[in-house]
């Protein structure tokens, strides 16, 4: 939040909300704060509770939310269980992570980020609402905005990559898409940003370490996309289970209220991840359960997610002291006015409801996860044209363990997907290519010992004319609790990927992932490489749509892609140093055994189409504090196909009073143009594009040159720039 902004006024808790507070029992006071999972035994979302809940809670008001309960019948019967046989009828509020699409799969959040299309951001996140919704639920654990730059880390799937803009971005989007115009439509779908925060920084990408970061890169990075999620209006944000530089963040104070409530102006509700209050335990920050609850109330969380934290611990806390009656009644308030945005008080089956017809057909869902996965994915090399390939030819050998295998395409924490629905490569392929015989070969297991089917794979490629060898990551070793020391790929898939190209045979890479995968010899030798990620639903006929030419790739990199493991984490954002790489210099900055860049920048990507871009031009050299800067170039199909890229405009402050990143992104545009078609791009910047955060973390401008470059990657020797100044600064507060 700026200095300079008005604090936003505290939404007014309705009358009848402080009526139904007075009237509650301690223990009704504390159910509200409990949530408990009733539908474990088909979705897992953690370690198995030692006490397991049950519906007889709900009827004595000892829950007031439920997860992983799926099913409309099932939804309201434990709904009419809160609303009707409860003492004080008060709702219940149910969730579910809801990451990717609820029965219709979209892509991964990594590849969807790669679109760079926050209207597919959004349409893919109304979609799923509109499903999760005519199921009964009202609430979503996502999205996930963890910036992550270590591909070690397993969640990096499920966040927008390294880049804070893009977060922010990306934060807007999905919340305006879960949300809707309101909340308490029947269409609602409460939006949970998650995991607040710097929860990608996990200690050497170990899922759940330490976080260690300074205050400075934790506000420049690693808190906007949070920031842009409260300032969009999510109605939860779930804090993260790390604790960063010794304060777990579950318990903190600073964090949750005098930061985000008091300084954002939160007026949702707090979640915690599944069992984190009580793992306050395990942090060493609370002796038992009591003290636990007691820290994590007095911080701001609200909501307490299956750790027994809040329904054994509170009530020993307030008579130990711990903590007080007045942090129960406002956190009780705050649940309570929750469910009202929601309508639940008013229509508690308004979701659900079987009268109310779908908001649009399945083959509208459907084509949208189509079209949102071929924008998602991203060539990174096509040496001599190998793709397109033509739709008459001689004969295809599609080898892999990926290649027939429908579970691949949906990729890791999807929960209720209709997986007999998945389109595999295989059929995806023999659709777009009814006049080419297609041969279609295992060759090894995604994951084991097993390579006796390789001969069979080598003798497929050899009488193919070319190869597309689907191989990559399995779905289950991505997302939580899927720490990699080695982000390569699994079992004999090396062995496999080395046979097949020493035939000489033209190989084309189908690479199915939840990260970056570290295998620079597959990316040397093969003739293409095309990061299909985890695609979804339609993820067999979107990769056919790419490789058959029905629309080019235009998917980028919205995480870098590293060389080798040892450069783990690589980002662009990087500070020069004192002393920045030089070629020929020893004592720079550089590894003596691989080169510091990686294998490909933040943004890289191909399509079938080259695109020109004109030198930047702007509207003045100099400008001041409270003006608009207008920056122009020209972008040019150059190719003989319709086709999309992404243009990146990048800020850099030349000289400051700390030291800034080499590059920063300030924006970026995905535009498809005609062949042969030209456009005039026009970027517009104000005083917070060109702003830094000073010695008080607070922002402000400070005078100086900018050089203001773009180009389709963050690779620096390809931008093209322009420098302006910013005169009459004097560090004014922004």
């Amino acid at each position: 939040m700026k200095p300079s902004e008005p604090r936003r006024s505290p939404r007014p808790v309705p009358a009848h909300l402080r009526d139904l507070l007075a009237a509650m029992t301690l223990d009704e006071k504390i159910g509200q704060l409990v949530m408990v999972s009733l539908g474990a035994e088909t979705i897992v979302t953690g370690p198995k509770a030692a006490e397991e809940p049950s519906v007889d809670d709900v009827r004595t008001g000892r829950v007031g939310s439920v997860l992983n309960l799926v099913g409309r019948d099932r939804i309201h019967a434990l709904q009419r269980i809160a609303v009707e046989e409860s003492r004080l009828k008060i709702p219940l509020l149910f969730g579910l992570d809801v990451i990717h699409g609820y029965r219709t799969a979209f892509p991964v959040p990594l590849a969807e980020t790669a679109a760079f299309r926050p209207d597919l951001w959004e349409a893919t996140a109304r979609a799923a609402a509109e499903e999760a919704t005519d199921d009964g639920l009202a609430l979503t654990f996502a999205p996930m905005l963890d910036l992550a730059r270590d591909p070690r880390w397993g969640r990096i799937v499920e966040g927008p990559g390294e880049d804070p803009t893009v977060g922010r971005a990306y934060a807007r989007a999905k919340v305006a898409g879960f949300q809707g115009r309101d909340l308490a439509r029947p269409d609602g779908l409460a939006a949970t940003a998650k995991h607040f925060f710097a929860y990608g920084a996990a200690t050497a990408g170990r899922d759940y370490a330490s976080v260690d970061l300074s205050e400075r890169t934790l506000h420049e990075f690693y808190l906007p996309a949070f920031e842009a999620a409260v300032k969009a209006g999510c109605l939860a944000i779930m804090p993260a289970f790390c604790d960063i530089a010794g304060r777990p963040v579950s318990g903190d104070r600073g964090w949750l209220t005098e930061l985000v409530r008091d300084a954002w102006g939160f007026d949702g509700i707090y979640v915690s991840d599944y069992d984190a209050i009580g793992e306050l335990v395990a942090h060493g920050v609370a002796a038992d359960m009591a003290e636990a609850a007691a820290r994590a109330l007095h911080a701001g969380l609200d909501v307490d997610m299956m750790s027994r934290a809040y329904p054994d611990g509170l009530k020993p806390a307030l008579e130990r002291g711990l903590v007080s009656q007045t942090d129960l009644d406002a956190a009780v308030l705050r649940v309570l006015a929750a469910k009202d945005r929601l309508g639940l008080f008013e229509a508690p089956y308004g979701r659900g409801d079987p009268s109310r017809p779908p908001a649009r057909s399945r083959d509208a869902r459907r084509a949208l996860a189509r079209d949102v996965a071929a924008a998602s994915m991203v060539l990174l090399k096509n040496d001599a044209a190998v793709l397109p390939l033509g739709p008459r030819g001689g004969p295809i050998a599609l080898i892999g363990p990926v290649a027939a295998r429908p579970a691949e395409m949906i990729g890791s924490w999807f929960c209720l997907g209709d997986q007999e629905e998945i389109v595999s490569l295989a059929d995806g392929l023999a659709a777009a290519f009814p006049e080419r015989p297609l041969t279609v070969v295992e060759g090894c297991d995604l994951d084991g010992d097993d390579d006796a089917g390789i001969p069979a794979a080598v003798a497929a490629a050899e009488a193919a004319d070319v190869v597309l060898l689907a191989i990559g990551e399995p779905a289950g070793m991505t997302g939580e609790a899927a720490s990699r020391a080695h982000p390569r790929l699994t079992g004999r898939q090396r062995d496999l990927a080395r046979a097949v190209l020493a035939t000489g045979r033209p190989v084309v890479v189908l690479l199915s992932c939840g990260r970056p995968l570290v295998e620079p010899e597959i990316f040397e030798k093969a003739a293409a490489v095309l990061v299909v990620w985890g695609p979804g639903s339609e993820g067999g006929h979107a990769v056919a749509d790419l490789v058959c030419g029905r629309r080019s790739p235009s998917g980028r990199l919205p995480v870098s892609w590293p060389a080798a493991i040892g450069q783990i984490p690589v980002f662009y954002g990087e500070r020069p140093s004192g002393r920045p790489f030089a070629e020929g210099e020893h004592f720079t900055t550089r590894y003596l055994d691989v080169a510091n860049e990686p294998a490909f920048p933040f943004g890289a990507g191909l399509g079938y189409a080259p695109f020109d871009l004109s030198d930047p031009v702007v509207d003045r050299p100099r400008f001041r504090p409270g003006e608009a800067l207008r920056l122009t170039a020209t972008l040019a199909n150059r190719g003989s196909v319709e086709a999309a890229t992404t243009v990146f405009l990048f800020v850099r402050d030349r000289v400051a009073s700390t030291a800034r990143p080499l590059l920063e992104l300030a924006r970026f545009r995905t535009e498809t143009l005609a062949p042969g078609e030209s456009r005039e791009l026009v970027f517009t910047l104000g005083d917070d594009d060109f702003a830094l955060l000073g010695p008080d973390l607070a922002p402000r401008l400070e005078p100086g040159a900018f050089d203001l470059s773009l180009g389709f990657s963050a690779d620096r020797r390809a931008l093209r720039t322009v420098t302006v100044e910013l005169v009459d600064a004097d560090a004014a507060i922004v």
